[in-house]
């Protein structure tokens, strides 16, 4: 296993409405950090296919299922030709790629993040297992059947998103899967979200990369296709207001701050992890489902098996033609 790995954390604002274009600025990006040495490079959550901040999606009137219909549009089938695109990204600049995206399957959206090897394969995915607040009206909700962790020559690589960070029985599952590189872009920012970050790494003895969109007024649709506010009363349409202020970060397993916070634009923030050499003098202290657990006393037992709302007990290829005939008698 290799004793470093150069991480890019990108703070960077989608194109919202226009995927094709985001991916565009997302090549741009990872062309640039890849120029810095970076061998894995994480962006920000929903970042294909956007985060809807600010828009009213309570609002049941034509215009607003007009704009749910565009977010839908927006995103992105899992596997799909972006997702392709994606691999092809992280072949051509020979990165371990980790992103978010709007995953559409169906009708419902779900916020996800994939994973990408320097290869060009697709790993696969995780489906964020409870949005936070308004965001249950637009997207569902994941299951533990999605939570996966690889291993990778730098570390066991992972990703919890935004408030799921916020779930200690979810980050203990996490810390029982051994993850060391720890992914957690959000929609969230400031101090305080800082201090989440550094407590994670302390408590699970990993480095914690958080990307966090960096977003003006001016990046999301002008009125009335997109209203930042019901009235647009608090933010002036097509200005540089800030209404997503970054705050990227990456904190080493003693909660250290290796890079970041910045909230003044847009921008890629790095750091050297040094997993082998820094994560046994941090568990060495605290291992948190190690010799620091007591399973006599606490345990926990994770569900991973998918949630599906409709289970047919054979395929159709099973079922003998005289069986077709009697199931449509029966109807």
């Amino acid at each position: 296993m290799s004793s470093t790995v150069r991480a890019t954390v990108v703070q960077a604002s989608s194109i919202f409405y226009d995927t094709p274009a985001t991916l565009d600025k997302a090549e741009r990006l990872l062309k640039e950090a890849a120029a810095l040495g970076s061998q894995l490079v994480v962006f920000p959550e929903a970042f294909i296919g956007g985060y809807p901040r600010g828009y009213n999606f309570a609002d049941q009137s034509p215009r607003g299922k007009e704009s749910f219909r565009k977010y839908h549009a927006s995103a992105i089938n899992v596997p799909g030709p972006e997702v392709d695109r994606l691999a092809t990204m992280a072949a051509k600049y020979k990165v371990y790629l980790v992103t978010g995206v709007v995953e559409r399957d169906g009708y419902t959206l779900y916020c996800t993040v994939l994973f990408f090897d320097p290869e060009g394969n697709y790993l696969g995915k995780h489906r964020k297992l409870m949005p936070t607040y308004w965001e249950r009206l637009f997207w569902g909700f994941g299951d533990c059947s999605t939570t996966p962790v690889y291993d990778t020559p730098y570390g066991k690589l992972g990703s919890v998103i935004c408030w799921e960070n916020r779930m200690p029985l979810f980050r203990t599952a996490m810390y029982g899967k051994g993850i060391e590189i720890y992914c957690a872009p959000t929609a969230d920012s400031g101090d305080k979200w800082v201090s989440v970050m550094t407590h994670i790494a302390i408590e699970g003895g990993c480095y914690v990369l958080s990307p966090i969109q960096f977003c003006r007024r001016k990046d999301y649709p002008p009125p009335p296709e997109y209203l930042y506010s019901p009235s647009e009363e608090y933010v002036a349409p097509d200005s540089d207001s800030i209404v997503w202020a970054g705050g990227s970060v990456i904190i080493s397993p003693h909660g250290d701050v290796l890079a970041g916070p910045n909230y003044e634009g847009e921008g890629l923030f790095t750091a050297d992890l040094d997993v082998r050499g820094e994560i046994p003098k941090a568990k060495f202290q605290f291992d948190v489902v190690g010799h620091y657990s007591r399973a006599d006393v606490l345990n926990l037992t994770v569900n991973n098996h998918p949630l599906v709302p409709v289970t047919f007990t054979a395929s159709p290829s099973e079922i003998k033609e005289d069986e077709k005939i009697d199931e449509c008698k029966d109807i």
